[in-house]
């Protein structure tokens, strides 16, 4: 079928999911438990991090959450409204050092040269994404950049696929959401739009696969699939 846009999720899929949110993970527990092993503990537990083999466990709120979410998580350890933490939250992820799952410019600089436009719908606050794409230099490739606090709702709810439609002109028919999460495959098939999953985050091709026009490797494969 004809592809005249690609929406992009962030986490997982434009950056590699590991390699950014791992190190960030743990740096947060070391600041927010000040040292304190037993709070360390339940921070991590909270968030579905194991702290020994330095990963997340399969269903982390991390993962595919909100920062409401992981703040929602993180409150009754805390003892401190959820609310409260959104904001710390937002300024914490927006320090994260971002490793690209493959060079971003030349990728989206090539999608745009075949007429596609782009977009980003991501979990996460829109300040932070614009962060991480302004400190990848790529914030000016996308036509569209939405967090689950710009107004259209988070995955895996259609609203910000919908508006990126809608922003672009497209039909989403006629567009691809391309993610590492049920979240995000979700999100596009509800919107009418073509999925595609890749392989830079945690879930795995066979969960993947029943929501999935096709599972790729990474972002860098889009251009011969397309």
């Amino acid at each position: 079928m004809r592809v005249d846009g690609i929406l992009f999720d962030k986490d997982g899929t434009l950056f590699d999911f590991n390699a950014t949110w791992v190190a960030w993970v743990e740096a947060l527990i070391a600041r927010w438990s000040a040292g304190e092993a037993g709070l360390a503990d339940r921070l991590a537990g909270a968030v579905g991090f194991d702290r020994t083999a330095r990963a997340f466990r399969r269903g982390s709120v991390v993962i595919a959450g909100t920062p409401e979410d992981v703040a929602g998580a993180l409150a009754p350890v805390l003892g401190r409204p959820a609310a409260s933490l959104v904001e710390r939250l937002n300024a914490e992820a927006a320090q994260a050092p971002m490793a690209e799952a493959v060079p971003l410019t030349p990728l989206l600089e090539g999608l745009r040269a075949r007429g596609l436009r782009l977009g980003v719908a991501t979990n996460d606050a829109e300040a932070p994404a614009r962060a991480h794409l302004g400190a990848a230099g790529v914030t000016g490739l996308f036509d569209f950049i939405a967090g689950f606090d710009s107004g259209h709702g988070g995955k895996p709810a259609p609203g910000m696929c919908l508006a990126f439609a809608a922003a672009t002109g497209l039909d989403p028919a006629r567009v691809v959401m391309v993610g590492d999460s049920t979240h995000d495959l979700l999100a596009g098939r509800a919107a009418g739009m073509q999925t595609v999953a890749v392989l830079t985050g945690l879930a795995s091709a066979e969960v993947l696969a029943p929501l999935a026009d096709t599972v790729l490797p990474d972002i860098g494969a889009l251009p011969g699939w397309l």
